[in-house]
């Protein structure tokens, strides 16, 4: 059995995404992310792997869809200004269907905002950042041991869809050291680089999806011509400009993510089985709602927590269900009001959605989330 160990975050990323097969990673130092490029750095080598420091965020992005093109598990790591800049060959990635992750730990923006202060403020960005019509999946992990549990989860899901992933962390999580026990590699799960199940002689193309709806696209070198574009392509991965395969491959894009519904849309309940009022919140912040309201039972409140660990796609479903069994719910999250918006969307008018926000670059505290359930509560009971 593994030991017990004092682990950062953005080091169990590292782990997690070494655990998972990643053997190429291309980066930038920023902060807060840099701890991951750093272990990244040092572990990579001692399995075989290669890590390079690019020249900068959009030349990192570059090199780990060639990399992923060419047969390896890659994944990069950024913080908020080398999100922005990596939008256009996300956007790219998800075209030409490259499966690649991308950890994002965020920080206060606009711009350079505050570089080591804590946010979340890159959510919608993470799901309407690029251009276009496109899917994405996105994960926020609120511990150290998720942090590792999610990075595998990403590392799956991108091979798995052929897609970009975003593993949507956040300083509070990426700064943060705690006492894990991480699993053994035989207890892991990994989701192998899919292959064709044709020969070029029994008719191969490259971008024909399989029963589910997920291309097999073969590797860079393994015998197989294969052409790469960010244009809507056909099959053959040969651009054409046809209204009907525009479509349906725009829709089979969104289909092969959505087809899999609740199965990656991962959510947790807190103190949920009385409860009347409900605090929504994710990653680090979500730490802070436990801790509120476990306070707030204490003085006699019926507080539960809903936790949202996929971000994107956006767990419709839970908030619906969560809507129709409260009174009121208040969304805590480290920006201006993002999530809260698709929170109101999902309840769909079934109770009172509230956001309890916070944006100068400070994490919660307890006592502001409780202030939250108060006014809540209170607007409740009149």
């Amino acid at each position: 059995m593994s030991k017990a160990r004092l682990m950062q975050g953005n080091e169990a990323c590292a782990e997690g995404a070494i655990a998972a097969g990643v053997r190429f990673f291309a980066g930038y130092p920023i902060t807060p992310s840099t701890e991951v490029a750093e272990t990244m750095a040092k572990l990579l080598p001692r399995v075989g792997g290669k890590f390079v420091q690019m020249e900068d965020e959009i030349a990192s992005m570059g090199a780990i869809l060639g990399a992923s093109l060419a047969g390896m598990k890659a994944m990069d790591a950024t913080s908020g200004p080398g999100f922005s800049l990596k939008q256009e060959l996300i956007g790219y990635a998800a075209c030409a269907e490259i499966p690649c992750v991308l950890v994002n730990v965020q920080r206060v923006g606009p711009s350079t905002g505050q570089p080591t202060a804590p946010s979340q403020a890159d959510v919608m960005q993470a799901r309407w950042g690029t251009h276009g019509d496109h899917p994405i999946i996105a994960l926020a992990p609120w511990s150290v041991r998720e942090t590792y549990d999610t990075t595998v989860m990403a590392v799956n899901y991108a091979e798995r869809f052929r897609t970009p992933v975003i593993l949507l962390m956040d300083e509070i999580v990426g700064h943060l050291r705690e006492n894990v026990v991480l699993p053994e590699p035989e207890e892991l799960r990994l989701y192998p680089r899919r292959v064709p199940k044709k020969t070029r002689a029994e008719g191969y193309e490259p971008f024909e999806p399989d029963e589910d709806l997920v291309p097999n696209v073969a590797d860079f070198g393994t015998g197989y011509r294969i052409h790469v574009t960010g244009l809507i392509h056909d099959d053959t991965g040969f651009p054409v400009g046809s209204p009907k395969v525009t479509e349906e491959s725009i829709r089979r894009l969104h289909e092969k993510i959505a087809r899999a519904g609740e199965e990656i849309i991962h959510t947790e309940e807190y103190f949920m089985d009385d409860a009347e009022y409900a605090v929504v919140a994710f990653g680090g912040t979500a730490r802070t709602a436990y801790e509120a309201v476990a306070n707030a039972r204490r003085r006699g409140q019926k507080v539960g927590l809903l936790r949202l660990m996929t971000i994107w796609p956006f767990a419709d479903k839970a908030i619906e269900r969560l809507a129709a069994r409260v009174k009121g719910i208040t969304v805590a999250e480290l920006n201006y009001g993002q999530i809260v918006n698709e929170v109101r969307r999902a309840a769909a008018g079934k109770c009172r959605v509230e956001l309890c926000g916070k944006y100068n670059m400070k994490a919660f505290e307890p006592a502001e989330i409780e202030a939250g359930i108060d006014a809540l509560c209170g607007e409740g009971n009149k």
